[in-house]
Parts: C-alpha cells; structure tokens; sequence
C-alpha cells in the first residue's frame, strides 16, 4: 500500500485522484459525448470535461470515470459504531471510505473526507490498496463484516463491488454506511454483494433536505426498495437541535420507519457541534429519551439512543418486544450482555429480527 496527503489546493487533489478511476459502470451515454450517472438521486447529466455533483464522478471523452484503488481512512471498528445493533453484535467491522459526497450538510461529522473536493480546510490522507489488501486486513484483525463508510458510498459502488466480490467469496459479510440518496439501478447493482445498509434519515422536511442538496423523498423510497430487495436495514437519525428535534417531526420519522417495517431499528444519536455548525448545541440527553418514547408510540419496535454512551439508561439496549426480556445489553459500543439464543428471546422464544450469526 502507497500513501499521499492532499494538498492545500482544490485543483490539486483532484489531478491526483483522477489517477486512481476507471471507467464506471452505472452510467450511460446520451448524446454529443455526455453521460448520465445513476450512482445516487441526482441522477447528474454530465458533459465532456464535466464533473457530478459529487466531484468524483466525472466524463472524460465521453465515458464516465469513477473513484477506484484507494482508501481514505482504514480501521477496524466495532459493528455497533456504524451503529448496527442487530447485526453481529460485538463483531469486528474492517472500515474503508474513499472521498467525497453527493451532500453539503454544514454539520457533516465526517467532513475531513467527504467534503475533501469542495473545502480546502479538508486534508484526508488516502492509501492506495488492492480489493485484496482490504480484504486480507480484514482476515487478518478477525473482522467478520467490511464496510464502505467515512464517506458517502453509493458515489463509489463500483470500488465496493470490487472489494465486496472478494470479501463474499472469503466468507465476510458487507455493509454500506449511507444518506441513502439511492436510485433502483444502484440498489439492483450492489443487490449480489451487499447485506447491510444503515440509511440515514436526516430529517422529514423537503426544505431541510434542500438546504444540503438532497431530496427527502428519494430518501424515503430507498428505504423502502432497500426493505423490499431484502436488505437487513437500520435506520439513524442524529437529532440536531432546531433543526430536525420537533415532536411532530420525529414522529413523522418514526411513522414512516414503522410503516416501511417496525422491525427496523431506529438510531436517535446526539448532536456534536462539528464542520460549520461549531456554535451549535448538543443534543440534550431528554431530547434523545424523547425521541426513543416516540418511536415507540409510533410502532417502531427497536429504538435506540447513541452518541452519549452510558447517559441514555436502557435506551442503548435491546430487549424483547414482546416479553421485554433484556436480549442484549451495551454501553457505548461495547457488548457487556448478549442472551439471543438461536436469533431468539430465551424467555418466551420469540424471534428477534437481525442477523446474529
């Protein structure tokens, strides 16, 4: 593996990782040399010389290159910080990003490398890495599951195929940490490959995702595709104060989560103040319990409060929905308890919907 670090100019970084392309895979051609690119819901319509709203997608002589051959952040995490919670609980997660994003949201808490093109404050270094270095990291550190993160993955599918093709014929499991801004192409595309996908919904309001140039309804139906195609699903949304921690809005989140299935685990984590937003509040611990007791009102069956480890009471476990039998029990992202037997409650012996080996 080969490190750089970015350089203080935009321009720069871009030269060096339009090196590291090839040509894509979820595009096609129009007409006059442009392309259009169905990696996320923009669904970008890209010239000649031209760049996508991510900055990594670009048309060169008429055919789409994308990001591929590098790594910007590698590290074994524990499964629960991506957060999953019902997916290997206390598992080893072998983590990779790349750079850039299909978002601008000013309080992006991964901003280093997802906003490394469009903000010369940001200075991610990057490794270049085989499919086969990953996965190989990933057997070495004892990782069950590799997951695409740190950035915004459906802009690099094709890199994570890659490497989720290997992965699966090692046995490893393959997750994708995501805003969810999906198309039915990509979905279809990563469907062979790809198991897990943590969905974050930012908020219920169009204008809210205006303001980091997303839209809230491609959100919703990627959710529901995801659910659909069979994807173990879990669904986070960070509570900012202000902006998205209104009753009615985090019951209208919860509505939809329950609608879609109460079997997926809604995540209510805490603010930081991060990125552009450093003024801002954190999110207060009563936000959080709030969020969860409306979650659970809604129908959702799972709720879960994070960012606060130890401050939440029981909210950072996992109990029965029918017996309200403690299944698991956590702090932070350490598993101190886990009782599922079988993928079942061992009281009553209802099953509790997850992966759990």
């Amino acid at each position: 593996m080969k490190s750089f670090s970015n350089h203080s100019a935009l321009e720069s970084v871009a030269s060096i990782l339009s090196r590291y392309t090839v040509e894509g895979t979820l595009y096609e051609k129009t007409h006059d040399d442009w392309v259009r690119c169905y990696a996320c819901g923009h669904r970008c319509k890209i010239g000649p010389g031209k760049d996508g709203i991510c900055k990594v997608r670009f048309n060169h002589d008429g055919k789409l290159f994308v990001p591929f051959g590098y790594a910007s952040g590698i590290q074994v995490d524990p499964i629960e910080k991506k957060p999953f919670y019902h997916v290997l609980p206390g598992s080893k997660a072998l983590s990779f990003g790349m750079l850039g994003c299909d978002y601008h949201c000013d309080y992006c808490q991964n901003w280093i490398t997802s906003q490394t093109l469009r903000d010369a404050e940001s200075q991610a270094p990057v490794e270049i890495v085989t499919a086969a270095d990953l996965v190989q990291l990933a057997l070495r550190s004892g990782s069950p599951i590799i997951t695409s993160t740190y950035n915004e993955p459906l802009i690099t599918s094709e890199w994570a195929v890659e490497i989720f093709k290997l992965a699966r014929s090692k046995g490893l499991r393959t997750a994708y940490v995501s805003n969810g801004n999906g198309t039915p192409e990509v979905i279809e595309y990563l469907q062979p490959y790809l198991e897990f996908f943590k969905v974050d919904l930012k908020s219920f309001q169009k204008k809210n995702y205006q303001q980091f140039g997303g839209r809230l309804s491609v959100v919703l139906d990627t959710i529901s595709l995801l659910k659909q195609k069979g994807f173990w699903v879990e669904i986070v949304t960070l509570v900012v104060p202000g902006f998205n921690d209104s009753d009615n809005e985090l019951r209208e989140i919860a509505g939809f989560i329950a609608s879609v299935s109460p079997d997926i685990p809604w995540h209510v984590t805490a603010f930081h103040p991060d990125y552009k937003m450093t003024n801002a509040d954190y999110t207060p611990r009563k936000t959080l319990q709030r969020a969860a007791e409306i979650g659970r009102e809604c129908g959702v069956r799972f709720v879960y409060a994070g960012n606060i480890p130890g401050m939440v009471g029981s909210l950072e476990n996992t109990y029965c929905p029918v017996c309200n039998e403690l299944l698991i029990e956590r702090t932070g992202f350490h598993v101190m308890k886990n009782r599922i037997v079988n993928g079942a409650c061992p009281k009553c012996l209802t099953p509790t919907p997850g992966v759990w080996g």
